[in-house]
């Protein structure tokens, strides 16, 4: 009886199989500094190749590492991730593109 009431680590939020995940966490982890990077520069003009460009890998990392993602942790933060990069890129694009005044 007292196995079915078996406790995860405190360090596991929402990890639900108790087994570590380097490579996801590891994508989870690039995928949110992304987005952060591409929603904060796409709130300054002049910085639309950064955040095009940051938002783009955000979104191709959060992809696959929604392909790979095993806990509801990882997914939650990558989606949150995924977000940031979106609107980031979708900014970053509107004022200028990925190449905007370097080549044309």
């Amino acid at each position: 009886m007292a196995q079915a009431f078996q406790r995860h680590s405190s360090s596991s939020l929402l990890s639900t199989d108790g087994k570590p995940h380097p490579l996801q966490d590891t994508l989870m982890v690039v995928t949110l500094v992304l987005g952060a990077l591409a929603f904060i520069t796409a709130q300054f003009h002049s910085l639309h190749l950064i955040s095009s460009w940051s938002g783009l890998i955000g979104i191709l990392t959060g992809a696959y590492g929604q392909y790979v993602s095993e806990t509801t942790r990882e997914r939650t933060f990558l989606v949150i991730g995924l977000g940031a990069a979106a609107v980031g890129f979708f900014l970053g694009m509107a004022r200028g593109g990925l190449f905007g005044g370097v080549i044309g």
